[in-house]
């Protein structure tokens, strides 16, 4: 199967995708077919010899196509299709039809007849200079059989023309024309963006060459592994590592964060982010077109070519509706002439005016243009969303299941706690313990090193230790000064036989805190006990309080033994904690929870929490900037580690929701309301046009009032 990649320059609304979708249906051959309405894109799968017959027939339907331009990825920012901009002679002609529709009404008022000749040559001026855009793609519908918006409106136009409405087909098809292109601007504020993040990335880096010196050349011809340098007040061209100097970037655009974040030697920088203060030189890890944000671009426009579920709905909807529409209009205009001898003319004006409002336009675009505000908004946030399936369905998850470790925790021990039992300082206690610990590789271990020695910008010295033994699964033990030291758990404290009350007490102690309780000893007496914990992230206990707050349970799943699961369920505010848990039980339980809830998210970080995460109605991937496995696998990926983007997400999909509803009951509404006044005889054809047109603003604007959504956390109204 071979792939095909157009760029169609005058394909960017649900009408021109619906005549191309029928168009190339009946091509022998083409199997499947992807639109991306945002970068007027259109992939063919096909199994034809060559690719002439799919652009003759998109020509057959005035849709000129052109080879995607020949660079990678597809979505870099050098080649995406910049959107035509209204032109000068589009906007003079469009005046000259205005003016002439508008003088016509006004020759017509004056004169009394709507079929002298100066109206009528006014009418036509207005329909040429206007129109024939419109009557074309009309034409063009007719011969596909397509019940589109533009065959609806050069029906409705050649008929008023039928029955001498000069002025008033005229002032019809320049509203028209006129609405379409009011829609255009309007929509593009949407697709900006998505647009406004490719602008993020400078063309040019500062890059170190083989002798040493710094030169600017162009983004795209950096290799992976070479420097590059970026002054204060730069944004960053690549991703990289940070090999020397010291800044704080803001980097919003990738996670999502408010505020800048510390940057030296050995973290990770994004491109797209800003320098804010000081010089940084990084190794490259990603050339152009392969960065975190190109992936974040990639996937956001991706997202937006699937079909939400509400847009599934409507655009069935609007198969259906159309033609009954019509349907109806053509027996308003033919029963009550033919069976009760009524004038022909007034009901076949009121047929004409039901055609203009039975244009599906509004309700078709509500969709598209409010799941891409909200899509664009997330990824604004640092929330990655994988389509609009995902955005919309988020609002109906009642439980979310969490793993603990690099998830609600840190995912690396610290220690938390010195409690001497002899009557020694406690960083003396301290320093024997790393002593005697420095030479084992256990992550306990490194921890009570770390404690002592980091954090300061000199090292605290440790003592020299000799005859160092790691005693297994018990500690390890070494001499320090002359003296031999013990470092160890619960049980080596016991093999060693010199267990007192107070120290049993405090073991006991943090033991029930969810710590791992060490104790320093020498043969005789026990000198310490040192309590290690994998600490809570800052910002875990209000995301579960958000989540509360929306109405969503949560449920802990760890490796972890249940006392310390309990003790960080309690720390946190989670409603049920699980423990012990293999990846295959934490997959039993995803099973367990979807059976009594229904809708269920997983927020995981790891390999083992995989199963998990797939087997979830939307799987959240914590931590995923430059990780191409997450932002690959993850129904929705989070930027950063701050967990409160879950209910944040929760939120926003609620919020698309509720402007979707809005959208369409707006959409039906307003053409019900028209309906009426069409059959009451009190509804015009300009006035059906106002209505279309002011029906396709209303939610082209309402949708995306989802761009104004930003990263607050703090909420002012619960759901």
């Amino acid at each position: 199967m071979k792939q095909l990649v157009l760029v169609i320059r005058n394909m960017d609304c649900p009408t021109e995708e619906a005549l191309i979708r029928k168009r190339l249906g009946s091509v022998h051959g083409i199997c499947e077919l992807s639109f991306n309405l945002m970068t007027r894109r259109l992939t063919v799968m096909h199994t034809l010899d060559d690719d002439q017959s799919i652009r003759d027939a998109l020509r057959e339907i005035g849709m000129e196509a052109a080879p995607e331009p020949q660079c990678q990825p597809d979505f870099c920012s050098s080649c995406e299709v910049e959107t035509p901009v209204v032109s000068r002679r589009t906007w003079a002609l469009m005046t000259v039809s205005g003016t002439a529709a508008i003088v016509a009404e006004i020759v017509a008022w004056s004169e009394a007849s709507e079929q002298s000749v100066a109206v009528i040559a006014l009418a036509l001026l207005s329909i040429a200079t206007g129109g024939l855009g419109t009557l074309k793609k009309g034409w063009i519908a007719l011969k596909n059989f397509t019940l589109n918006m533009n065959f609806l409106m050069s029906v409705a136009v050649i008929g008023a023309l039928a029955i001498g409405e000069w002025p008033e087909a005229a002032v019809v098809i320049f509203l028209f024309a006129l609405a379409e292109l009011i829609e255009t601007l309007s929509l593009e504020r949407a697709k900006n963006a998505i647009k406004g993040l490719m602008a993020m990335t400078p063309e040019i880096a500062t890059v170190q060459l083989v002798s040493g010196e710094w030169r600017e050349i162009a983004a795209a011809d950096v290799q992976v592994g070479q420097t590059v340098r970026v002054k204060p007040g730069e944004r960053i061209p690549l991703d990289g590592v940070v090999t020397a100097g010291g800044s704080s970037v803001n980097q919003a655009p990738i996670t999502g964060e408010s505020m800048p974040v510390v940057k030296a030697a050995g973290d990770p920088v994004f491109a797209g982010t800003l320098n804010e203060r000081g010089m940084l030189e990084f190794r490259v890890t990603a050339n152009k077109g392969n960065t975190t944000l190109d992936r974040i671009i990639h996937t956001v426009q991706e997202a937006q070519g699937q079909r939400a579920p509400t847009q599934r709905f409507v655009d069935q909807f609007a198969r259906y509706y159309t033609p009954a529409v019509v349907a109806f209009a053509i027996l308003v205009a033919a029963v009550p002439p033919l069976l009760f001898g009524a004038a022909f003319e007034p009901w076949f004006y009121k047929a004409l005016v039901m055609l203009v409002i039975a244009c599906p336009c509004a309700l078709v675009i509500s969709t598209p243009v409010t799941v891409v505000s909200g899509l664009a908004a997330a990824a604004r946030q640092g929330i990655l969303v994988k389509g609009g399936v995902h955005l919309e369905n988020g609002r109906l998850i009642k439980v979310v299941a969490l793993d603990k470790t690099g998830t609600l925790t840190h995912g690396k021990p610290v220690v938390t706690d010195v409690v001497p039992l002899v009557d020694l300082p406690k960083d003396q206690l301290l320093q024997l313990a790393a002593c005697v610990d420095a030479h084992s590789e256990h992550p306990i271990a490194a921890a009570i090193v770390s404690a002592w020695q980091g954090g300061e910008a000199t090292l605290r010295p440790l003592l020299q230790a000799a005859s160092f033994e790691s005693i297994t699964g018990l500690g390890a033990k070494a001499v320090v000064e002359g003296q031999l030291y013990y470092v160890g758990n619960h049980r080596l404290y016991e093999d060693l036989g010199v267990c007192g009350l107070h120290a049993e007490e405090v073991l006991g102690r943090l033991e029930k805190e969810g710590k791992t309780a060490v104790v320093l000893a020498t043969e005789t007496e026990p000198l310490c006990v040192i309590g290690v914990a994998d600490t809570v992230r800052g910002h875990s206990a209000e995301a579960i309080r958000q989540l509360h707050a929306l109405g969503v349970a949560s449920v802990m799943l760890t490796g972890d033994n249940q006392t310390t699961a309990s003790a960080i369920a309690i720390q946190v505010g989670i409603d049920d904690a699980r423990g012990n848990l293999l990846p295959e039980d934490k997959l039993a339980v995803i099973d367990e929870l979807l059976g009594r809830y229904g809708q269920v998210g997983m927020v995981g970080d790891g390999i083992n929490d995989a199963p998990a995460l797939a087997k979830s109605s939307i799987g959240f991937a914590m931590g995923a900037a430059g990780t191409d496995t997450a932002i690959e696998t993850a129904d929705v990926a989070l930027m950063d580690d701050d967990l409160r983007k879950v209910p944040h997400f929760i939120k926003l999909s609620r919020d698309t929701s509720h402007v979707l509803q809005q959208n369409i009951a707006l959409a039906i509404g307003i053409k019900a309301i028209f309906f009426a006044l069409a059959l009451a005889g009190k509804a015009t054809l300009w006035m059906a046009v106002f209505a279309d047109m002011g029906a396709s603003l209303i939610v082209v604007f309402n949708g995306m009032r989802l761009l104004k959504i930003t990263g607050s956390y703090e909420w002012r109204h619960k759901y």
